[in-house]
């Protein structure tokens, strides 16, 4: 939930009512991120674990020779709004300083987006008392994760809202969560935990995913609208609404995601090249001006596939609430099985 919906109250109100919170670290400054960090402990002040996620340094796009041509594109908007187009470069996110900082600070939890720390990345993170957990979308991404020695793998299908998270945006993952899901489980993890992740919006969801195989599920959407969120005015209201479908992109930041469809989306998409992080660079004065403005056709809605289901309510009563409904809906379940296998059942064409 980086860019701003990730808050310390977020993170600390979802971790105090049993879940566990997260802090987004991409796109701030190291400081930034410490102070995050002290927050969201002194908020706490007490046991409740916490986490933070990490963007891995990208690989560099198959589509960086096109920027060029994609800026020219994006000109007439650029001089419409009034302002410059952003300087195209590529950069880590400051990966090596956060990796510094989430060392010294021993948070509890870390997990990446975009890329798997290196062995020794790992080691250094574990020797810091961190548990280590790696976003893939492939299964070649889940065994490249197992192989340097993760505590867990956050398993995400295509159904998520923001940026696919894998390795390689030349190849997002394109499955689903439970096929996904189905798929890493059956490689044999030797106990990892998966984590499940994408459209995830109610406990009927959630039951699903651990019925499937996953320890955990992994939700982003579902809190865009509590209160504690940094979510801005305007994409409140478009989600409130719920009446647009999401699409992949790579319009605004040149990395595959998934957004609310709205004008640029559907303007720019067919052009915009795979070169991320230089696209978000370059359209990041278009993005902040259409933000100010109000104006949702001008800038990202990222957002899942189960959007409309959000609801504006408190972060610890969406945990509460989406624990009861999980619960039940396992207790449901495992009712159904059991009648339908008792002497008398009456299953139907095969079914169970």
């Amino acid at each position: 939930m980086a860019g701003g919906p990730s808050t310390p109250a977020l993170a600390a109100a979802v971790s105090a009512a049993g879940g566990l919170g997260f802090l987004a670290a991409g796109y701030k400054p190291v400081e930034a991120v410490q102070r995050d960090i002290q927050e969201v402990r002194s908020l706490l002040n007490g046991p409740a674990a916490y986490g933070v996620n990490l963007f891995a340094p990208p690989g560099h796009g198959g589509g960086v020779a096109e920027v060029a041509g994609y800026a020219e594109r994006l000109r007439a908007e650029a001089d419409q709004r009034g302002v410059s187009l952003g300087r195209p470069r590529w950069d880590d996110d400051s990966y090596q300083a956060k990796l510094d900082l989430l060392c010294a600070e021993q948070v509890p939890v870390i997990s990446t987006t975009f890329g798997c720390p290196s062995s020794t990345q790992v080691d250094r993170l574990h020797d810091a008392g961190s548990t280590v957990w790696v976003t893939v979308t492939r299964v070649e991404e889940a065994r490249a994760a197992q192989m340097v020695g993760v505590d867990g793998l956050i398993v995400q299908g295509t159904e998520a809202g923001g940026h696919r998270g894998g390795f390689d945006d030349a190849r997002p993952g394109d499955l689903g969560l439970l096929a996904l899901l189905q798929l890493v489980y059956a490689e044999g993890r030797e106990g990892l935990p998966l984590i499940a992740t994408g459209g995830l919006s109610t406990g009927r969801g959630i039951a699903a995913v651990l019925a499937a195989g996953a320890a955990a599920a992994q939700l982003g959407t579902a809190f865009m609208l509590c209160p504690e969120a940094g979510t801005s005015h305007a994409i409140r209201e478009v989600i409130r609404r719920g009446d647009t479908p999401t699409e992949l992109t790579r319009a605004f930041t040149g990395r595959t995601a998934r957004g609310i469809s709205n004008r640029f989306l559907r303007e720019h998409t067919p052009h915009a090249p795979s070169a991320y992080p230089e696209i978000h660079h370059l359209t990041a004065p278009l993005r902040d001006a259409a933000r100010v403005e109000g104006d949702t056709d001008g800038f990202h809605l990222w957002a899942g596939q189960t959007y409309p289901l959000a609801r504006p309510s408190p972060a610890a009563d969406v945990v509460l609430r989406l624990s009861a409904d999980a619960c039940a809906a396992l207790q449901t379940a495992g009712d159904h099985v059991g009648m339908r296998n008792q002497p008398g059942g009456n299953p139907t064409n095969g079914s169970v």
